[in-house]
């Protein structure tokens, strides 16, 4: 018996980010399989994460203020019992983290440190190591998972779901050693967002929705995908992908001008600490008028700017600027996928035994908007939702070893400049028709673009039959938001099927744009 054999029947965790470590940790001390594509610790976006994670801990706040502000920057669509849940949870979520190793900033009183994010009415972003709490919160959980005699790690991607008698019948995983088959009825993704679709991201190049391409070509119902966060601060530089400059600088009191200095949200409601859909939109504008816009932290930290945030710092003097003493360009960057695989409240999708948390998963809090910091905080209460799930589900029986042909390793390149171009910031019905159009025919043929394709036209079918603007999704032909907010629902079928009606010549075509 080789050592995969060994692991048939035990619950995969894909995914080594802090949602996929969190349930794995959880799970403990029933034996999991953890599936990363790098060594624990090195890839994904968790170790991005900079402003840190949202918790009514502050003596002024607590999770009635905290949802308040949830719902108020999801724009209508929040589970608002959901958030409840998960917010609620926050407190304990930092004790919990903070078992597992993380060394939240405390100040010299012992208390924690609390930054302010934008659309936050309270202080109450933890953070870790200044604004590297991404890589603080997965350095201690790796070493944690490390430590832990029942997660077995293995180095391999995920390439597809097998499916039997209409439930999760294993994995296939492709690795150094090759490819290979993981039996299992318990199945967790915690495999990130999309980010990696898009030329201007702050997200790595392998995060272009593999779990949804996955998910949904299993049969689960996806959800709100049409919904893309875009980060109003990016480092505009060549690099890829784009460095973050955390929201909490701004929550620090730096503005954002234009090249004469003009401080163009002024009149806006919350300013600077808009809400991100907000502040994205207007900074697009500038820079879709030919005016180039930069963060301007000379006032409000100068000196101090390092001493607050050394990642940010040391990302601008990598492309020579020094954030203490000059302006900092800036642009819009893919960042968070609201909509996700549809999940309950336990982390189920709706094919019996698979699983999402974290980035992959639509859950209900994010709603059309997340609210900064809110990520973290979901990654790691869902995790644990999950993990408490699956304990308290019977294994089933061994799966049946159906012969399955592995599908070659993804490749975004031809679809990120489909994607960049037609599913941005702003959107109209031509432009999104024309991403179907262009799409649909990688989806269909197979290949390496196959799953990034898959991806990107569910994305571009959601926000076509979405007729209204609401949070991140800004239709310039339906500016107005609808009466009613509803959540969008889809699966592989339904979206192939609305795909080949908008890609239809004649009045066909017409008639859905």
């Amino acid at each position: 018996m080789t050592a995969l054999e060994q692991l048939a029947g035990r619950p995969v965790v894909v995914g080594g980010g802090i949602a996929g470590l969190t349930a794995a940790l959880f799970l403990a001390p029933e034996p999991v399989v953890l599936v990363t594509r790098a060594p624990l610790g090195t890839d994904g976006s968790s170790p991005l994460a900079q402003g840190g994670m949202a918790a009514s801990v502050g003596a002024d706040d607590d999770a009635d203020l905290h949802l308040a502000d949830t719902l108020a920057a999801g724009d209508g669509l929040c589970d608002p019992q959901v958030a409840r849940r998960i917010l609620a949870a926050g407190p304990e979520a930092v004790a919990e983290l903070e078992r597992l190793g993380v060394a939240f900033d405390r100040a010299a009183d012992g208390g924690l440190m609390l930054g302010l994010e934008a659309a936050h009415s309270r202080r109450r972003i933890v953070h870790a190591d200044g604004d590297a709490t991404g890589r603080a919160l997965v350095r201690a959980l790796s070493a944690a998972a490390a430590a832990c005699p029942s997660i077995t790690v293995v180095e391999a991607e995920a390439r597809r779901i097998l499916i039997d008698d209409g439930g999760v019948a294993g994995v296939m995983i492709a690795g150094a050693a090759g490819g290979a088959i993981l039996p299992t009825r318990r199945l967790v993704l915690a495999t990130g967002g999309i980010g990696a679709l898009y030329e201007h991201t702050t997200n790595p190049a392998a995060s272009f929705g593999i779990g949804l391409a996955l998910a949904a070509e299993a049969g689960a119902e996806l959800s709100d995908l049409e919904f893309v966060q875009f980060h109003p601060t990016a480092l505009a530089t060549p690099a890829r992908p784009l460095a973050l400059i955390s929201e909490a600088v701004r929550g620090e009191g730096a503005i954002l001008v234009d090249g004469a200095g003009r401080r163009f949200l002024a009149g806006v409601p919350g300013a600077e600490l808009a809400p991100r859909d907000v502040v994205a939109r207007a900074v697009w504008r500038e820079l879709s008028a030919g005016r180039e816009v930069y963060l301007d932290a000379r006032v409000s930290l100068g000196a101090r700017f390092s001493a607050r945030f050394p990642s940010v710092a040391a990302g601008c003097l990598a492309a020579g600027i020094d954030p203490a003493t000059d302006l900092v360009p800036i642009r819009p960057a893919a960042h968070y996928h609201m909509g996700g695989i549809a999940v309950d409240g336990d982390g189920r999708s709706t094919v019996p035994g698979l699983w999402a948390c974290g980035e992959v998963a639509a859950t209900g809090l994010h709603g059309a908007n997340r609210l900064a910091s809110n990520s973290l905080l979901e990654a790691v209460v869902c995790g644990r939702e999950v993990a408490r799930s699956i304990a308290g589900t019977r294994a089933g029986p061994p799966a049946r070893r159906a012969p399955a042909v592995m599908p070659p390793q993804p490749d975004a390149a031809a679809v990120r400049p489909i994607v960049s171009r037609l599913i941005g910031v702003t959107r109209d019905a031509a432009g999104l028709a024309a991403a179907v159009c262009a799409l649909l025919p990688l989806a269909e043929a197979g290949g390496a673009a196959r799953a990034p394709a898959l991806v990107g036209l569910m994305m571009a079918v959601a926000a076509h039959a979405r007729t209204e603007s609401r949070g991140a999704h800004a239709r310039t032909d339906h500016p107005a938001p609808a009466a009613v907010a509803r959540r969008s629902r889809s699966t592989l079928d339904t979206t192939l099927a609305a795909a080949r009606r908008i890609a239809a010549p004649g009045p066909a075509r017409a008639a859905f744009n």
